[in-house]
């Protein structure tokens, strides 16, 4: 078992490194934690772990759906417990986010519009509502420190280049969404919307890659407070997002530093979310 200073670094992400192993990588999640495209300065303790095992746990409930990436957990000490030897992809540029609720970027665009990535929805809709149906509303895949940006499916379509590929990467990613809510629904979570990211090797068209249906990934807000018509307490980094706008912060670098109580107050919602979705303790 190579130690991961013997790795080549593949690539560095806003909140994991990625690297070469073998013919395979290496995916390490750390503790950092970005909102607005923007690293924040302060970690968030054992997120990289919450987000690695809540991941694992996706991947083997969702094999039946499609296949995925993930190939062993058994990495290298320093990092056990947050990170996955994953099957090398060549990914597909888009991302493709599933919306059940209009929140987030999607509220922003409907009430501008009426309608979200091109698809038209009733004018009645108030924030956080439930949507008739799921929708599925790509986005590009932004370099760091730029925001991605949401694309009809035409658009993602073009941008991938075979428009029945993207369909099926829509249906499958509504297929997971709809798992995944009804399974969060029965432990007293709204999952709210979600992005996944797919790739593709010489065996398989479409494989289910980076992490899923985490708090970074996903929206999730606890059933019991529900109530449209206005933001939710949230499972994920939307209370970040929340104290730092109360603080005044003009979502450009550098990005201040979390107060201690944020800090503690955020990793209990991620083990929180992660311990009642896999039914696991943390």
């Amino acid at each position: 078992m190579p130690s991961v200073a013997e790795l080549k670094l593949h690539s560095s992400g806003k909140v994991r490194e990625i690297y070469e192993w073998e013919d395979d990588l290496l995916m390490v999640a750390s503790d950092r934690i970005s909102i607005y495209d923007v690293v924040m300065p302060t970690a968030i303790p054992d997120k990289g772990k919450v987000l690695t095992q809540m991941s694992v746990f996706w991947f083997e409930t969702t094999g039946n759906i499609v296949p995925n990436h993930l190939l062993s957990e058994d990495v290298p000490e320093e990092v056990t417990d947050r990170a996955l030897r994953v099957r090398k992809l060549e990914m597909y540029p888009v991302e493709c986010v599933v919306r059940g609720y209009l929140s987030g970027s999607g509220w922003k665009e409907y009430r501008e519009s009426g309608s979200v990535c091109g698809i038209g929805l009733p004018s009645d809709l108030l924030e956080s509502d439930r949507l008739p149906e799921p929708i599925f509303t790509p986005a590009t895949k932004a370099e760091i420190g730029d925001h991605d940006e949401n694309v009809d499916f035409e658009r993602a379509a073009q941008i991938v280049g075979d428009r029945a590929l993207m369909e099926d990467l829509r249906r499958i990613s509504i297929e997971l969404y709809t798992h995944a809510a009804e399974h969060a629904a029965e432990r007293g979570i709204v999952l709210a919307d979600t992005k996944f990211e797919f790739g593709r090797h010489a065996g398989a068209e479409i494989v289910l890659a980076d992490e899923v249906l985490t708090p970074d990934s996903s929206r999730f807000w606890p059933a019991d407070e529900y109530e449209p018509g206005r933001s939710q307490r949230s499972f994920d980094k939307q209370f970040v997002r929340d104290w730092a706008d109360a603080a005044g912060w003009d979502h450009t670098p550098p990005a201040p530093e979390l107060p201690p109580d944020v800090v503690e107050q955020t990793r209990a919602k991620y083990v929180e979310a992660y311990e009642r979705i896999t039914e696991r303790s943390f």
